[in-house]
């Protein structure tokens, strides 16, 4: 071989590891302008018509391990690999989820709040076997100090005063318990309704992407949280592959898409199509026939899911429904217009919304029976709007918000896929069962040197707890004293029925520290699930010690709470048959023996 080859060889080789490098650079969000999207291409540079077969079963982005979630278990995130997605561990799984809206209205929550509980309403999801929920939300529910409305706070106590993003986090949450997972969707960027493109002059497209990269960084580590649905049903202007920074959907999907994988890369990004491509109208954001020559591409490869919404004429009234093969016509046009993307292995699809009232031989109900037959046939994901039964499609549940539509349920069951996770509990659906208290520090006279409180139990799980197995400490300091002097007073007339015991018990850190004991006694009744139990006062008298101050006692150093409101306070502590359920003791505290 002569010295010229050689020297070629080298170059090349120097060549191929400076790309490898600046490719692998590029995927952890550095560096971009060293690799630039290639049109035509899929992220990684693989021709879209190419099927990526089993190469990328397991994740070939290469990313570092991501954060431990919330409970501490390993997160599981997802890719895709071709037409389908797979887990960290190499298991193929398929999304078949509800819609469950109402963040995107002016109310900022979920709907059903005002008849229900929402974790009794996420127990349902989950029993009736749905493994994600899709959850729309408008820009303007997550600004900054959002109150949500349209709750009855009776059934829903733990909601009350929070914003609309901290909505959103309880919502994660309640999922999470469950082993349910979230699709996130900006549905609209006001809660006045949808807008033909993703950005208006009051929320321009900076907003929306900051309001992505936000969202992407509050959940990282969080594998509740599965993927983002950028914008919901771009139309009208709205366009693909035409350049124009304005309206070029596909353009404005990758500039946040990256925005979002640059904040958290262990997402998918969710990609709904247009209205009308080129000549050929189809439904809003249901048109993906542009993907074939410009799909869209991500720095981090394997991430995107195509997502078109597809509905039938009871809804709006189109031209396909009117051709005299109909309902044979169908699966053609779902060919053309999304349907390809799977077939190819181009990406996944996961037909983001769909549903009608009708099964029947009426054209909705023949359009809804093809559209199923045609997702069990080419194993397509789905979530089905809705939840909510005020749609003109109708919803899972009936109006009163606990009745399932039996119809729809019996339709939608046998295409339902396996749960994505078991959540902490190991069982998919059951959520932990969990206690906290809820504190308020009362008026007393500090003269006497008396001590007043109050508080509530909150049961945040599934079961009904019987209030005999319950104890509530309030820990505190007084002179050395004979604990029998201190008398502590119980108020508890609204737990009728009750009866209430307390003692006062020395602890083994020496005769200045107690804590005042709060008993149930058998018969006095029970919590039920996601409820809080009747309020409970207390106060009883203390030997004052002169060298510390009022706020001395362990249970409210720093209790945040204004005058009169109740807070989840963590240091008076729960115990369920004797075992701490809620709260954090005194470092090196128990009780003497």
């Amino acid at each position: 071989m002569s010295q010229s080859w050689v020297r070629r060889l080298i170059i090349v080789a120097i060549g191929l590891v400076i790309f490898g490098g600046s490719a692998a650079l590029a995927r952890q969000g550095r560096f971009r302008h060293l690799l630039p999207p290639v049109a035509g291409l899929l992220p990684g540079g693989i021709p879209p018509s190419t099927p990526l077969g089993t190469s990328c079963v397991r994740d070939p982005a290469d990313l570092p391990p991501p954060p431990a979630g919330p409970d501490g278990r390993p997160a599981n995130y997802l890719h895709t690999c071709g037409s389908r997605i797979y887990d960290s561990h190499g298991r193929e799984v398929r999304i078949t989820g509800v819609n469950w809206s109402g963040m995107e209205t002016s109310d900022y929550v979920p709907g059903g709040l005002g008849n229900r509980n929402w974790q009794e309403i996420l127990d349902q999801v989950a029993a009736l076997g749905y493994n994600t929920i899709r959850i729309p939300f408008s820009s303007e529910a997550i600004d900054a100090g959002q109150q949500i409305g349209g709750v009855n706070f009776a059934l829903n106590p733990d909601l009350q005063g929070l914003s609309g993003l901290q909505m959103l986090d309880r919502l994660v949450e309640g999922a999470r318990a469950r082993g349910l997972r979230v699709i996130l969707d900006r549905h609209q960027p006001t809660s006045s309704g949808r807008t033909a493109l993703w950005y208006t002059t009051d929320v321009p497209e900076e907003r929306w992407i900051a309001d992505w990269r936000m969202l992407a960084a509050r959940y990282r580590g969080n594998d509740t949280v599965i993927g983002v649905d950028l914008a919901n049903e771009p139309h009208g202007p709205a366009t693909w592959g035409t350049g124009d920074p304005a309206t070029d959907w596909r353009l404005a999907a990758e500039r946040a898409g990256n925005a979002v994988l640059d904040a958290n890369p262990y997402l998918l990004v969710f990609v709904e199509g247009i209205e009308n491509y080129q000549t050929d109208h189809f439904w809003w954001g249901g048109n993906l026939d542009g993907v074939r020559a410009a799909p869209v591409r991500l720095y981090v490869p394997n991430r995107v899911v195509y997502s078109p919404h597809d509905y039938g004429p009871y809804v709006s009234d189109q031209p396909w429904f009117h051709a005299p093969t109909f309902p044979r016509n169908l699966p053609q046009e779902w060919d053309q217009h999304w349907g390809y993307i799977q077939e190819q292995g181009i990406a996944p699809v996961v037909v983001g919304e769909f549903g009608g009232w009708s099964f029947g031989s009426d054209p909705d109900g023949q359009w809804q029976r093809a559209l199923l037959d045609y997702l069990r046939a080419h194993r397509i994901g789905f979530l089905v709007w809705a939840l909510n039964p005020t749609w003109d499609t109708g919803g899972i549940l009936r109006g009163d918000w606990q009745t399932v539509d039996v119809a729809k349920q019996s339709a939608y069951r046998p295409l339902l896929a396996t749960p994505l996770d078991t959540g902490p509990t190991g069982t998919f659906g059951r959520a932990p069962t969990r206690l906290k208290v809820l504190f308020r520090q009362d008026a007393a006279s500090a003269a006497s040197g008396e001590t007043a409180f109050s508080f509530r139990i909150f049961n945040d799980g599934p079961t009904t707890i019987d209030l005999s197995r319950l104890e509530v400490r309030y820990w505190f300091r007084a002179a050395p004293v004979d604990p029998s002097i201190l008398r502590p007073v119980i108020e508890s007339g609204d737990l009728p029925g009750a009866t209430v015991q307390a003692s006062v018990v020395p602890t083994n850190r020496g005769g200045q520290t107690f804590f005042l004991s709060i008993r149930f006694a058998r018969g006095s009744g029970s919590i039920q699930r996601y409820r809080t139990s009747g309020d409970v006062t207390v106060r009883f008298q203390k030997p004052a010690m002169a060298h510390l101050p009022p706020t001395a006692d362990y249970s409210v150093a720093g209790l945040p709470s204004p005058a009169g409101g109740f807070t989840e306070w963590d240091r008076v502590t729960l115990y369920l048959d004797g075992r701490l359920a809620w709260g954090q003791e005194p470092p090196g505290s128990s009780a003497r023996p």
